[in-house]
């Protein structure tokens, strides 16, 4: 009977920690190319000649599938809205946008859990 308590009150405390997993940003960058599922550089200030930039997250803790939302601001305005699967514990993802020339200025692009919590803020600029 005592190791049926000991096993039921492990198994309690295990569900307890999959109850309370959760997801986080283990790594995010804005970069200008991603090859084989990996960011190629990591920007903070960039030529608004780019024509493209990307914005790589690694997504930690999901305990189950889920989705992020990577939020694309150009000053205040919002440009672009993505969401993106998370099927994994560990999984890595990224969106894009396309750049306009004229788009110079200050930028960020805001990544979100499936509740709309903010996990990571990106900021960079374009000049």
């Amino acid at each position: 009977m005592k190791k049926w308590m000991v096993f039921l009150g492990v198994l309690f405390l295990l569900a307890g920690n999959v109850a309370w997993a959760e997801v986080v940003v283990g790594e995010a960058m804005v970069t200008t190319e991603v090859v084989n599922r990996n960011p190629v550089d990591v920007i903070e200030s960039y030529s608004a000649q780019a024509g493209k930039l990307f914005c790589f997250t690694r997504i930690d803790g999901a305990p189950e599938d889920t989705f992020v939302t990577h939020i694309w601001y150009w000053g205040d305005k919002e440009m672009a809205q993505v969401d993106l699967a998370v099927r994994s514990s560990r999984w890595r993802t990224y969106s894009s946008k396309n750049i306009l020339p004229e788009w110079k200025g200050q930028w960020r692009v805001d990544v979100l859990d499936a509740q709309g919590k903010l996990l990571k803020s990106l900021p960079f600029s374009l000049i």
